[in-house]
């Protein structure tokens, strides 16, 4: 199979409007041109022709692990270790529950305050259903090697800031919480495709993640659970739906969880989101994660030293050194809502998190050089001239 050239060869595989400079791929990946096709196919050929007889046909049932299986590759995983179906919230959430009880005499889940809310309120919900004592604790970020000791059940962590592109070490905190007893769970949603990631090598117990950002997915793509192979024969499936069963086609009354990963399906999968999902993982299979990861650093450091050239009221929010940020570069200003609406309008795509971050995505396969330094120039033009100033900006969106 041959190699793509990240973004000489890559940008082209992808639909991206004239004029328009896209650097929100860290929350919505932009289009693979093969999707298209892809689910065109799939409704029209599998679903059209086949019809049901398409779930053994076409391989619709086996998707879920055949899917994962190409997803491993990217996350440093064994095959037969990664799921992918339903929705994030619900892989961390199966993912923690399997984790707690695993260490059922302690009551801990220690989190950190940059982690996504949504981990955060799965966590909680979580606690409460299952009504056994346990505490959701969260420290600063830079906080969280020191915070580890034998009282914590879960480590519970998204390893790149969503905010900030602040990133953990993977290897390190999780080999400290081993030698403490602690059981790992990581969330990888600005992760995957990102960066390369070891979960083999660091000895990873649970990750999670979604597919829809840095992997272009496309919007309500499935997300994905790894399970190391150790716990896979173990691991509880809190969410004991059909599909995890060990024979669902028996229709047995009781439950009984299928072996290894398989337990963690949960519904029926979505065919048609998986088929898209398939189509952007065509050039993921032929794309140097490292060589991605490269230009990332690159390309970042180059958005970095324009934007604090061009525009020092905005202050660096990412970590500078390489080894402690993801493929993001954030600044804080305290009108960046109205500043981002400014430069969306200009075709300059970033995005908005509370309560004064703006975003700006770094996604080496169809953003390059000339594309970040134009960016600086209209970040610049919007930010000296005021412009964020006009009341059309001010006027905050249900979605930032």
């Amino acid at each position: 199979m041959t190699r793509l050239r990240v973004y000489d060869d890559t940008k082209a595989l992808f639909h991206l409007p004239d004029g328009m400079i896209y650097l929100d791929g860290n929350s919505l990946g932009a289009l693979p041109l093969g999707v298209a096709e892809r689910v065109n196919r799939v409704i029209t050929e599998e679903w059209g022709n086949e019809l049901i007889r398409a779930w053994n046909t076409a391989g619709w049932y086996v998707q879920p692990r055949h899917v994962g299986d190409r997803i491993a590759r990217l996350i440093g995983a064994a095959a037969g270790s990664v799921m992918v179906g339903d929705t994030l919230s619900l892989k961390v959430y199966q993912a923690l529950a399997a984790a707690l009880d695993m260490t059922p005499s302690r009551k801990i889940v220690l989190s950190d305050t940059g982690n996504f809310p949504t981990d955060l309120y799965m966590a909680e919900g979580l606690i409460t259903t299952l009504g056994r004592g346990h505490q959701l604790r969260l420290v600063a970020p830079e906080e969280m090697e020191a915070a580890l000791s034998e009282e914590i059940a879960v480590l519970y962590i998204t390893e790149v800031d969503y905010r900030t592109g602040r990133r953990h070490d993977m290897g390190k905190l999780t080999a400290k919480a081993h030698a403490l007893g602690i059981v790992t769970v990581w969330d990888l949603a600005h992760s995957a495709g990102a960066l390369p990631v070891d979960l083999s090598g660091c000895g990873a117990d649970f990750a999670a993640g979604c597919t829809y950002k840095y992997l272009n997915a496309g919007p309500g793509a499935p997300a994905f659970l790894y399970v190391a192979p150790r716990h896979a024969d173990s691991a509880r499936a809190a969410l004991s739906g059909w599909m995890g069963h060990a024979k669902p086609f028996a229709f047995d009354l009781a439950y009984a969880a299928a072996g290894g990963v398989e337990r963690m399906r949960v519904g029926t999968p979505p065919v048609l989101a998986m088929a898209a999902l398939e189509a952007s993982l065509d050039i993921w299979d032929r794309v140097d994660i490292q060589e991605v990861r490269a230009r990332s650093l690159a390309l970042g450091d180059l958005l970095i030293g324009e934007i604090e050239r061009r525009c020092p009221s905005l202050k660096l929010a990412t970590p500078r050194a390489h080894g402690q940020r993801g493929s993001q570069v954030s600044f804080a200003f305290d009108d960046g809502y109205a500043a981002m609406q400014a430069l969306i309008a200009r075709g300059v795509i970033g995005d908005f998190r509370a309560p004064d971050i703006m975003r700006f995505g770094i996604t080496p396969l169809y953003i390059g050089e000339s594309e970040i330094v134009r960016a600086a120039e209209i970040i610049e033009e919007v930010i000296a001239g005021g412009v964020w100033r006009r009341p059309e900006y001010q006027v905050v969106n249900a979605v930032t």
